[in-house]
């Protein structure tokens, strides 16, 4: 069994094409459940963002699982399997491991370092146990992967160096955040951080509107700022400076209407800053006079050539060290079944034919045939620890799978009995 991802990014796909894909929670776990209905998938779990969907799966074949998989994102995507495939990507088994430890770290970010890919990727993890589609294999490489995250953000200036979506915008923002009319339409994460950015920067109001007017009122209590119901956005526009719109309704949120009929015809500065996916805002509203759009377009643009930041470098080497030791322990593990069902193998052998020694020679006494059983161990243990140390060490160095694959051949052991020792190690 191995780990495939299959994904698109903003690495690999422009912001339009992404927000064809764009999935809500229930999206989510429905993608999640058709997975699991591949022929050759035995576990699985997807991370989505506002700017990344990927499928993690443990299979028990390449190519056809490739297809299945890559088959899901099209038919979300609504599009020919010519036209988007070359947007798609795959990662397959060490590159899967090393792939998912980059994106938990932040380096394979539209903004490099950024920390909420961490709580997206333990978000993928979560929904896969809560359903019971994930299961040893990706359970341990997720939670791996989060402690690699989590070192990485511990043991480097990477928290420092890479700003967030938001921070990113609101730099961008011709409309200083001091003394600025905020208004966050969204109470999910990414408006949690705006809000906490808007607030940092001495906006003079913030106002937080929502879908679900119980979480607007939560966040807005915890940054001192107001609820507003989400009927009233037309009116909060009138007097807004600075508008941030993150929600991932299917819907936009902000139409061309609303802002004319807000602005009344005024030239006054408003900045406008989209980091939904599908978009909130009305792309028509950056035609209006005095108003600047700020989209997950223009800022993947921005930030696609950005140059690495201090601790980039140190992050890269931590996640090298450990896709280095993961890889070293998931390949000692392939290793253990193949050896225990070969020393149990070697327990039969000794215990038959001590059976057969007792049959021939019944008037042996039993210290006698104490002794001889425990020579006829030592000699099994002896002739085969040279090669169980050998074939762990070349494990160490190298893909285990042909030498265990050789071991097994040599010493002609019950596949069955191997598939029972794998089964044994994965459920501990």
């Amino acid at each position: 069994m191995s780990v495939l991802v299959v994904g698109i990014s903003h690495k690999s796909a422009p912001v339009e094409l992404l927000e064809r894909l764009a999935l809500d929670a229930d999206g989510t776990v429905k993608l999640i459940a058709e997975a699991m209905a591949g022929e050759h998938v035995t576990e699985a779990t997807a991370i989505v963002t506002c700017n990344r969907l990927e499928v993690y799966a443990e299979v028990d074949r390449f190519h056809g699982s490739v297809e299945d998989l890559s088959g899901l994102l099209v038919a979300r995507a609504e599009k020919t399997t010519e036209a988007l495939l070359p947007h798609l990507y795959v990662h397959y088994d060490e590159g899967a491991v090393s792939h998912l430890f980059q994106v938990a770290s932040g380096l394979d970010s539209m903004v490099v370092g950024e920390g909420q890919i961490l709580g997206q990727t333990r978000e993928a993890l979560r929904i896969g146990q809560e359903h019971g589609t994930v299961g040893p294999a990706l359970n341990t490489l997720f939670q791996q992967a989060l402690r690699v995250g989590k070192r990485a953000h511990a043991e480097t200036d990477i928290d420092r160096a890479a700003p967030s979506l938001v921070s990113a915008a609101l730099e961008r923002s011709s409309v200083p955040v001091a003394g600025a009319t905020a208004v966050v339409i969204g109470a999910g994460a990414m408006a949690s951080l705006a809000v906490a950015h808007l607030a940092r920067g001495g906006a003079a109001s913030i106002s937080v509107l929502n879908r679900t007017p119980t979480n607007a009122e939560r966040l807005a209590a915890e940054y001192a700022a107001t609820s507003v119901p989400l009927t009233a956005l037309a009116d909060q526009l009138a007097g807004a400076d600075l508008v941030v719109s993150c929600t991932g309704a299917p819907e936009p949120q902000v139409r061309l209407a609303d802002v004319v009929t807000a602005r009344g015809g005024s030239d006054r500065p408003l900045t406008v800053i989209d980091l939904a996916l599908p978009h909130d805002v009305d792309p028509s509203v950056a035609d209006l006079p005095g108003v600047e759009l700020i989209s997950l377009a223009v800022l993947a643009d921005e930030l696609r050539d950005l140059e690495a930041a201090a601790g980039v470098d140190d992050v890269r080497t931590i996640v090298g060290q450990e896709i280095s030791a993961f890889l070293a322990v998931r390949r000692q593990a392939s290793v253990t079944p193949t050896v225990v069902a070969l020393r149990s193998m070697a327990t039969t052998v000794v215990d038959a034919e001590m059976e057969r020694l007792s049959a021939r020679l019944p008037g042996l006494d039993e210290a006698t045939r104490a002794e001889v059983l425990h020579t006829v161990r030592r000699v099994a243990d002896k002739l085969l620890h040279e090669p169980t140390v050998r074939v762990k060490e070349l494990a160490d160095a190298e893909p285990a799978v042909s030498y265990t694959a050789a071991l097994a051949e040599l010493f002609r052991l019950d596949p069955d009995a191997v598939d029972a020792m794998t089964r044994a190690e994965g459920q501990q």
